[in-house]
Order: C-alpha cells, then sequence, then structure tokens
C-alpha cells in the first residue's frame, strides 16, 4: 500500500500522488523502495520456506505481495490470491463449495499472470477444468488437494502459493481443514508433488485463529498449525478417529518459519520517496529534517506516513500559512498535519480504541505507560499484549511494552484525557473556559499557563490535597493542558525522559517548542539534579527557556512560579 520497487516503471508525470488505499502502483504513487525487503523475501521462498506475513492493517501487506508477485515470476509461478474479493462467505459453507472456488481462483490466476505453459502443464490446467465442471458434487479439499498436487508436478518450474487477507476467512472449519491439509502436503513436499513455499498474509497469524473463532478458554490453544504427527494427505488433520473435534488434545509441531523482514519504513526509505516528490515539486525541502521529522512522529508505521504526506501534498497546501509547497514541506507543515491527522477520525484509530474498549487488562497497561512511566514486562503467554502487538499499537522493545509511535501515543492521551470523566474534572473546565487569557495574538503564553495552574490547583485540591504519585500528578497537569492547546498545538512525551520519577512533556504551539517537566517534589538535592536534567535537555532542543512543574506535599511548601538561571538558560519552577 505504501511502498514500491522500480519494476517496469514508466515515464513519470507530475500526476503521482501519495496513496492511503489499496496497494501502491509506481506509475502513480509517490512510494518507498522495498527491493531490500522482496530481496529477502525471495530468499525464504528459495529455501521453500512456508511462513505468514502478519502485520497490521494498512502495513503494505497488499503492496508488498503485489510486488513479489512480478519479482518472483522469472523463476516461480507466483499465484497470488486474496481472500477478501476472491472468496465470498458463500464459498465456505462447506467443502465442495469451497474446493470448487479455490480451484477455479488460482487456475484463473495462474493464467492470468503467466500465458506461456508446456504443453504438459496447459493439458493439466486444461484436465482440472474438465473435472471439475464435470464432477462438481463430488469435489472436497481431498480432490482440490489432489488437482494442486498434479499441477505442481506437471509445471515446468516451481509454484509458490501467496494468500492475503487469510485471516477473512477464519471464522469457519471449512478453512480451518484447508489449512491442515495445506500443511501436510508441505511437510511431506520431499514425496508428493507440492508448492515451492506457500506465504499467508494477513492481520491475525493463523497460529491464533482457534482463538479467533472459538473466544471460549478451553479452545484458545488449538491450531491447525499444531497438529498430530503421522496424518496422511487427505486426511484431516484436526481429526482423531472417533474423539470429538472439541475435545481434542494437540501436540504442538510448528511448520511456519519465523518472518523477521522488517516491514515498517526506515528515514533512508522515507527520504528516498520524498526525493522523488523534490524532484518533480522542486520545493526546497530539507529532505534529511523533514524524513527525520516523519519518521519521529510515526516510528515508519506506512499508512501514518503516507497519510501525513497526503495531508501536506493535498490539503494543508493553499491554506492560512502555507501558501505553496515551499511553506508546505517545512517543520511547520509537519506539525499542522499531525494536528489534522490527530483530530480526525478513521478506521485505523477506531480499532485502536476498540482495542482498549475489547480488552480492560490492556487498557490499563496502556494507561500505566502513559501516565505512569512504568517498565511493562512483555509476556508472550500475555492474550492483551499479544492482540496489541499484533495490531501494531505497541511493540516490544528489549523486553518491555511500549507504544508504538508518537501518533498513537498522542491519540490515546487525548482519548484519557477527554472522555467523559475527564471533562467533568474541575482542571479540565476551568482551563477550558478561560482558554483566551492564555494566548495572545496567535502566541501560547507558558508562563501565564504556568502560573495559572498553580492559582487553579490550589483553589481546587488546596484544602483537600492529599499525597498522591506520578500518575495522578501527570494526568492532572495534563487535563489542564489539553482544552488550552486543543485544536491548534501538539504535545507529546519524550520517551527518554517517561520513568517513575520524571517526564517531560514537549509542546508544539504554531511554531514555538516548550519543555515542561513534570515531578514529585523530593528534597532539595533532587530538585537540583531535575533542574540540571532540564538544562541539558533545553541544550538538545536549542532552547533558552524550560518549564518545571513539582507537586510537593511538605506542609511548609511555598506554592508559586519562580525564575532561575542556569548559565544562559532560564527555567520557570511551579511549586503546587
Amino acid at each position: 500500500m505504501f511502498s514500491g520497487i522500480d519494476v517496469g516503471r514508466s515515464v513519470q508525470t507530475v500526476s503521482r500522488v501519495f496513496n492511503i488505499s489499496g496497494d501502491c502502483k509506481p506509475e502513480i504513487h509517490y512510494m518507498v523502495d522495498i527491493s531490500k525487503r522482496l530481496d529477502e523475501i525471495k530468499a525464504m521462498v528459495d529455501k521453500g520456506q512456508y511462513f505468514t506475513i502478519n502485520r497490521a492493517r494498512q502495513y503494505g501487506k497488499t503492496t508488498t505481495l503485489i510486488a513479489l508477485e512480478k519479482f518472483l515470476s522469472h523463476d516461480y509461478y507466483a499465484v497470488g490470491l486474496d481472500f477478501q474479493y476472491q472468496m465470498s462467505d458463500a464459498k465456505f459453507r462447506d467443502e465442495s463449495t469451497f474446493s470448487i472456488a479455490f480451484a477455479r481462483a488460482f487456475i484463473t490466476t495462474i493464467e492470468s499472470e503467466s500465458n506461456i505453459f508446456s504443453t504438459k502443464m496447459r493439458e493439466k490446467i486444461t484436465s482440472i477444468k474438465e473435472e471439475i465442471k464435470e464432477n462438481r458434487e463430488n469435489i472436497d479439499l481431498v480432490e482440490l488437494f489432489r488437482y494442486l498436487s498434479d499441477l505442481c508436478g506437471a509445471a515446468d518450474k516451481p509454484i509458490v502459493l501467496m494468500i492475503d487477507e487469510v485471516d477473512s476467512a477464519t471464522n469457519n472449519q471449512v478453512f480451518l481443514d484447508f489449512l491442515a491439509q495445506l500443511r501436510g502436503y508441505y511437510i511431506r513436499r520431499t514425496k508428493i508433488p507440492t508448492f515451492q513455499s506457500v506465504i499467508l498474509a494477513g492481520v491475525y497469524d493463523v497460529k491464533n485463529i482457534r482463538r479467533k473463532i472459538r473466544p471460549e478458554d478451553e479452545h484458545k490453544t488449538n491450531s491447525p498449525w499444531n497438529t498430530r504427527e503421522g496424518n496422511e494427505p487427505g486426511e484431516s488433520l484436526l481429526s482423531s478417529g472417533d474423539c470429538p473435534r472439541d475435545q481434542m488434545v494437540l501436540v504442538p509441531f510448528d511448520i511456519a518459519a519465523d518472518f523477521d523482514v522488517v516491514m515498517s519504513l526506515s528515514k533512508n526509505g522515507i527520504r528516498g520517496m520524498l526525493c522523488e516528490y523534490e524532484n518533480d515539486y522542486h520545493t526546497d525541502m530539507n529532505l534529511d529534517e523533514i524524513a527525520g521529522l516523519l519518521y519521529d512522529y510515526t516510528s515508519g508505521y506506512p499508512y501514518l506516513v503516507s497519510r501525513i504526506c497526503k495531508l501536506l501534498d493535498e490539503k494543508i497546501v493553499g491554506s492560512d500559512g502555507f501558501g505553496d509547497r515551499t511553506e508546505v514541506w517545512t517543520k511547520q507543515g509537519i506539525l499542522e498535519a499531525v494536528r489534522i491527522l490527530l483530530a480526525e477520525k478513521n478506521t485505523l484509530f477506531e480499532s485502536l480504541i476498540g482495542k482498549l474498549n475489547d480488552y480492560p487488562e490492556l487498557k490499563r497497561m496502556v494507561y500505566d505507560i502513559l501516565f505512569g512511566g512504568r517498565k511493562i514486562v512483555y509476556s508472550p503467554d500475555n492474550t492483551a499484549m499479544d492482540i496489541a502487538i499484533m495490531f501494531g499499537f505497541v511493540k516490544n522493545d528489549s523486553g518491555n511494552l511500549v507504544i508504538a509511535n508518537r501518533i498513537f501515543e498522542t491519540r490515546l492521551y487525548n482519548y484519557f484525557l477527554t472522555d467523559s470523566e475527564a471533562q467533568s474534572s474541575e482542571i479540565f473546565s476551568v482551563a477550558s473556559d478561560n482558554k483566551s487569557q492564555f494566548i495572545c495574538n496567535s502566541h501560547l503564553n507558558m508562563d501565564v499557563v504556568m502560573e495559572k495552574f498553580v492559582t487553579y490547583f490550589d483553589s481546587i485540591y488546596g484544602d483537600r490535597m492529599e499525597p498522591f504519585d506520578e500518575d495522578e500528578g501527570r494526568r492532572r497537569f495534563l487535563l489542564y493542558l489539553r482544552p488550552i492547546i486543543n485544536g491548534t498545538g501538539n504535545y507529546y512525551i519524550e520517551p527518554e525522559t517517561r520513568n517513575a520519577r520524571r517526564m517531560d512533556v514537549v509542546v508544539d504551539y504554531l511554531g514555538e517548542r516548550f519543555i515542561i517537566e513534570l515531578k514529585i517534589w523530593r528534597g532539595t538535592s533532587y530538585n537540583e539534579r531535575g533542574e540540571k536534567q532540564l538544562s541539558d535537555y533545553l541544550d538538545y532542543f536549542n532552547l533558552k527557556k524550560g518549564y518545571m512543574l513539582s507537586y510537593n506535599f511538605n506542609q511548609k511548601k511555598e506554592i508559586g512560579v519562580k525564575e532561575i538561571r542556569i548559565g544562559d538558560r532560564i527555567l520557570v519552577e511551579a511549586v503546587v
């Protein structure tokens, strides 16, 4: 969907666009070069491996498979099927219906991919067509795989089977039996003609489809990958004599090879795509800076990269402050695109929030990561974690669970900070009602933001404030900040500073950047270390002024705001 390869590229015009729906086509879309990715996948095919490409929605799986078909075509017949548009639900109602539909889709696809076959292979294709026509009621999975095996045996070069959107068919038993048969033939490929390689692509890992179609706990560990050895082709690998299917105990035996090919976009890959755009439009953009910003916000999530670029190219250009493409392809343009993206509804964000509602345990973990800075240790046996990683919302970073990218993180903060309970809080309401006092001539006066927070916080909580942890302190300040910058500014949390004791909030507002450190007061020496850390962090951002917010529960504390100078840096410290 979001990346491509320069195979057969024709002369380009300036009519190409950034694509966020369907697969990418090099003639009409700006794309990241995936040649290295295709080389790595072909190496797996050359080894005869059977593997799944499981990535989140809109992650470039379809574009990769379509490019792979062309990439493999010299050495293989690459037969790419798509269960979403080639196999409707009705095709899965029974074995016979499925087997006929699959055989027809397979033959139609291989014929459309190549018109040059050996005489033996052409005769076999014709023979299979005739058998299907004459024996429609007697064709089941056993017959289907006999056809496929015969065709593989007659082919003048190896056949690779690729099925996209394979998880769209997982809510039925016929599909499970199909996978079981496919596995049976594959593991006996030295004895029986079959596919050189099998590639299954989708969001769900087919190793977990029992979980999808049978939510009951006792069935969650079953899988068509994990079956008994000793079954012969033609025997259902999911059944065993008189043993009821739902009571089977399956012995693990995993044939799927690990798929470790990187599908996210790299900074250099994004830069290459932007370079093509620059060659067309000559915007004088700073390619390294813009590619770096896109990667910083998205961590290379393909849809997010393309969506931001599409907003820049089609929506922001010509709007207020962005008269032409030279003004759009800047840091300020990126921030504006991010602001628009974070405010829009799309299926990706809806899925993100939907999974939080489906899995309360995951929602709690995400909350702890965002507000508590806690290290959540990744466990492959935790269903909520597994689901979140599968959908691309979080990732395993050196054994810890982290939010996948800055866009998702900010969207999640917004979700937690704007639910009905949050918006009914006093600190949220008072900031929302008095928003105008913080903005002057389109400038966010962060000094006033901090001063008023001290005043409002003391007024609301002063007489009844009891000690609370960093989670609650961060939540209360962000509840206050959110309505102030809502609709105009962006904010995010610097990952290097997110921990149990300190968190730095970075606010971008119409081209200005502010750094606010949030922490609980733990004595003078600890506070001085925090001041030095913030000063160093200002150096990193090349800023002269920073802000600190300390929650102090000492009875003799002095609440208020004061300025501290450290070298040529000014720190505005607020104590509540």
